[in-house]
C-alpha cells in the first residue's frame, strides 16, 4: 500500500498482474467515440438552451420530488439558481472557462434527494452542498502540489540525483493562477530535466487564438540543462499539428515513437516516446520496435495512458511516466476516483504502481476536462511530479 500525496491509498500491483486484450473494442477513451463522446455532445447542446428554458429546467426538477409542497420546490430551486450563478462567475474571475448550464444540470441531480430530508434539514443540506461546490469548482483547481518521489536503480551509478520533473495534462484555456503558480514551481525546483505527457489545451480551445498564445507563454518559461521532453496526449485533444505547431521554436524535443539517450553527469539514460492511440495493441508492438536493446540503461517511458503499463513492464522499462486520468478529478474518501477515463478503470487511476519489474506514475495533472464537463476537482487536486533517481 502506497500513499499519495496524504489523500488515499492506492494498491501496488505485482510481478502477476495479468495483461488485458482490448483487440475487440470498439471505442476508446481519448479519441472522440463512444458513449462518453455522445455525453458530451449532449452537454452541448444542455449549455445552448435559452436561459429562459434552462431556467425552467430547473424549476421542474425541483417540483417533482416536492410532492405538491411549494417549501420543497422553492428552497431547492434557489440553491439550483445559486449554483448556476456561481459556475457562471467562473470566467469572470479567470479561474476556469467552462460552459455554465451542464455542471449546474448535473449539480441539481445531486440535490435532488434532499427533498426528502426533513424539512428543518433541507436548508442546512443546500448550505452543505453549496460549500462542496465553492470548495470543487473555485478553490481545489487551483491548489496545485508537488509531489515527491524518490527511485533507486542499480543502472545508474551516480550518488548525486537526477531530478526530472514530470508535467501532464496542462489543458491549458487561459493562464489562470494555477499556469502561475506552475510557473513558479517549475523555477524554483530547477530540474535536471522536464518530461510532458500530453493534453496541452483544453478540448474547448484547441483552435482558440488567445489559448495558444497562453499555453505557448507558459510553455516558454520552462526550463532544465538536460532538455524538455514530450509526448503526444489523446488523439482528439493533441492532433498531430496542433502539438507540432504549439511547440514550434520552443526548447521543447517532441518525442515521437523514438528512443533518445539523455547523458546526465555520466549517467547514460534511455528516454523512449510513443505517440498515443488509446490502443495498447497498436501502442506496444510500437513500443518494442523503438527499444534499442540496451536494458543495462535506465530506461523511461513517457507516454499518455497507464494502460500500455503491462505491456511495457514486459520490456525492460524502468519507469513509465503517464497520465490522462486526471485522477479522476473528482474522488470519494476510501474509494477514490468515480472515473477514470482508462481501459482499466479504477486499477491505474493516479499515484505509484509496481508492475512487474517496472514503476509506474500516473499524474493527477494540471488542468480540467473539457468540452461541457465539470471545471471541477474534489479530493484530487492538480499536481506536479519531481523525482529524484539515484544508484542503488
Amino acid at each position: 500500500m502506497t500513499m499519495r500525496g496524504g489523500w488515499r491509498f492506492n494498491s501496488a500491483d505485482g510481478p502477476s498482474m495479468s495483461r488485458a486484450d482490448y483487440s475487440k473494442h470498439s471505442s476508446f477513451p481519448g479519441t472522440g467515440s463512444g458513449w462518453r463522446n455522445s455525453l458530451l455532445d449532449i452537454l452541448d447542446k444542455v449549455e445552448r438552451l435559452p436561459s429562459a428554458i434552462f431556467a425552467a429546467i430547473l424549476f421542474g426538477l425541483a417540483w417533482i420530488p416536492a410532492r405538491g409542497q411549494w417549501p420543497y420546490a422553492v428552497i431547492p430551486y434557489v440553491f439550483f439558481l445559486s449554483d448556476w450563478a456561481l459556475l457562471a462567475a467562473l470566467p469572470a474571475t479567470g479561474r476556469s472557462f467552462g460552459p455554465a448550464k451542464p455542471p449546474t444540470l448535473m449539480l441539481a441531480c445531486l440535490r435532488i434527494p434532499w427533498a426528502f430530508l426533513p424539512f428543518q434539514f433541507l436548508i442546512p443540506a443546500h448550505l452543505i452542498g453549496t460549500l462542496l461546490v465553492v470548495y470543487g469548482f473555485w478553490i481545489e483547481p487551483q491548489q496545485l502540489r508537488v509531489s515527491c518521489q524518490m527511485l533507486r536503480s542499480k543502472k545508474l551509478k551516480s550518488n548525486m540525483p537526477i531530478r526530472i520533473l514530470h508535467l501532464s495534462d496542462l489543458h491549458i484555456e487561459r493562464i489562470t493562477s494555477r499556469e502561475r503558480r506552475l510557473i513558479q514551481e517549475v523555477r524554483s525546483i530547477s530540474a535536471d530535466l522536464i518530461v510532458l505527457t500530453g493534453d496541452y489545451l483544453n478540448l474547448s480551445y484547441i483552435y482558440a487564438q488567445e489559448t495558444w498564445e497562453d499555453a505557448r507563454e507558459v510553455l516558454r518559461t520552462l526550463s532544465a540543462p538536460f532538455g524538455i521532453y514530450a509526448v503526444t496526449g489523446s488523439p482528439v485533444v493533441d492532433k498531430a499539428d496542433i502539438v507540432e505547431n504549439l511547440f514550434e521554436d520552443l526548447p521543447i524535443k517532441l518525442v515521437r515513437n523514438e528512443t533518445i539517450t539523455v547523458d546526465i553527469r555520466g549517467d547514460i539514460i534511455n528516454l523512449v516516446g510513443i505517440d498515443c492511440t488509446h490502443k495498447p495493441f497498436v501502442d506496444a508492438p510500437r513500443l518494442q520496435s523503438v527499444l534499442d536493446g540496451q536494458s543495462n540503461r535506465f530506461t523511461l517511458l513517457l507516454y499518455h495512458t497507464p494502460d500500455i503499463a503491462p505491456d511495457a513492464a514486459r520490456m525492460a522499462i524502468d519507469l513509465q511516466l503517464s497520465g490522462h486520468t486526471h485522477g479522476g478529478q473528482v474522488c470519494l474518501p476510501f474509494y477514490g476516483a468515480l472515473y477514470t477515463s482508462s481501459l482499466y478503470g479504477k486499477r491505474f487511476e493516479s499515484g505509484r504502481y509496481q508492475v512487474g519489474d517496472m514503476i509506474l506514475y500516473v499524474s493527477r495533472g494540471i488542468g480540467l476536462e473539457g468540452r461541457g464537463s465539470p471545471r471541477v476537482r474534489f479530493l484530487c487536486p492538480p499536481e506536479i511530479v519531481l523525482w529524484e533517481l539515484t544508484t542503488a
